[in-house]
């Protein structure tokens, strides 16, 4: 029991650390390279691209390796600690160029061990008999407890317009990295063998032909774009109150990292309610209650201010942030679950994650900035009309998504596996 025991404990270590390493600087990012390093709109929206990029190659490349040659446990340790030096490294970038290739070189080390991560914990409970449905996800939601922590901590130092930030990062991820060595050790497994186009999700290409999943792709795609530009606009909009003298001294401003943190609370908060939403409504009004909340999220950031009215506007988008995220992600990955061959399904989860964190991250993170340069007047932007731009191009796609996207509700059906 003692054993059993320890190895939950063990793993909610790892998942706490892997996700504060993300924590500590995601958020402020956007924020560093805006207010500090003066980036223009569009090279922020490139450098944020990065993300998409790492998310679409790397994960399969890196899922390959641990199945054939090297153990997860390796490569996840190796991943972190080379991610420390890069890190390092990035704090000490003050160009575009270093910025950019040093965030790619990161992120495409970090952004495997998210999947690597899940196949260690996997493995392990399996190993000592624990249900993995079951016992997986209260392990997990340490993960992003461990991302708010972090950002709280950057926030409340005052590093999220300092490179402070990524030393931070890089001494948590050298941590992880060395303890992860601590940990009983996970094999490669050779029962089955993929290839690399298998591995990216490419050989469920073949979905397209079908008109309801190439709608479905198409506006994952579409959605997919929204994902990531309040993480990476978020704390440079509220920050930017703080050069309104009635402002400057708003808890909002003083403290925006925090204050975005939110978000993250609601998504831990809004994926409970997900089982019931489905069962009651089906998947199709789900993903469509998801596209309403992106445009609430972003609405409401366009008409929000530090006090008063426009205080409690902000707030109320942090809180729709966890449906906006959850519901689309988790019912979208269940969609695909029950419309597919069970022989493609890994690639066709595979395939869903590329069109979503892959293609649609980077055409929303390369377009957002564009956006906000279009807004932009020296060192002021108007980011009223910046938000407002991102509320109808989410409202456009939920109308579109409403009228094409065809889905028969059938409630017995719909069941969550909410730790896939």
């Amino acid at each position: 029991m003692k054993l059993k025991f320890d190895i939950k404990l063990r793993l909610i270590i790892l998942n706490f650390l892997e996700f504060f390493v993300f924590g500590a600087w995601l958020l402020s990012f956007g924020k560093y390279m805006h207010d500090t390093l003066k980036f223009s709109g569009e090279q922020i929206g490139l450098v944020f691209m990065t993300l998409g990029l790492a998310s679409l190659l790397m994960p399969g490349i890196m899922g390959v390796i641990a199945d054939k040659w090297l153990s997860p446990n390796k490569l996840f340790a190796l991943s972190h600690i080379i991610g420390a030096g890069l890190l390092v490294l990035l704090a000490q970038q003050t160009d575009f160029q270093g910025v950019f290739w040093v965030t790619l070189f990161y992120l495409m080390l970090y952004m495997p061990t998210i999947a690597l991560d899940n196949t260690i914990s996997y493995c392990l409970l399996t190993k000592h008999g624990y249900d993995v449905v079951k016992t997986f996800p209260p392990i997990r939601v340490w993960g992003t407890i461990g991302f708010i922590i972090a950002t709280w901590i950057t926030d409340l130092m005052g590093w999220g317009t300092s490179p402070k930030q990524f030393y931070f990062a890089a001494a948590a991820s050298l941590v992880l990295g060395l303890y992860t060595f601590t940990l009983p050790d996970c094999p490669p497994q050779k029962e089955e063998k993929k290839s690399l186009a298998q591995a990216l999700g490419l050989d469920a290409l073949k979905l397209f032909k079908d008109k309801k999943m190439a709608l479905f792709f198409l506006f994952s795609m579409l959605l997919g774009a929204a994902l990531q530009i309040t993480n990476m606009w978020g704390e440079a909009y509220l920050h930017d109150f703080g050069k309104i003298p009635e402002y400057r001294e708003a808890f909002i401003v003083k403290y925006n990292g925090v204050v975005m943190s939110l978000s993250q609370i609601s998504e831990t908060l809004f994926i409970l309610t997900i089982p019931f939403f489905l069962k009651r409504y089906g998947i199709k009004t789900v993903m469509l209650m998801s596209m309403i909340a992106w445009f609430l999220r972003f609405g409401l950031f366009a008409i929000g201010s530090p006090v008063g009215i426009g205080a409690v506007a902000i707030i109320l988008s942090m809180i729709v942030y966890g449906m906006a995220f959850d519901f689309f992600n988790i019912s979208g990955s269940l969609f695909v679950e029950k419309e597919v061959d069970p022989k493609i399904r890994a690639s066709a989860q595979g395939l869903f994650m590329i069109m979503t964190n892959g293609i649609g991250a980077m055409l929303g993170a390369y377009l957002s900035g564009v956006v906000v340069d279009m807004f932009r007047e020296g060192d002021h932007v108007n980011w009223r009309a910046v938000w407002a731009v991102f509320a109808l191009y989410a409202l456009i796609v939920a109308i579109l998504f409403a009228i094409f996207f065809k889905y028969e509700h059938k409630p017995e059906e719909e069941e969550p596996v909410l730790a896939h």
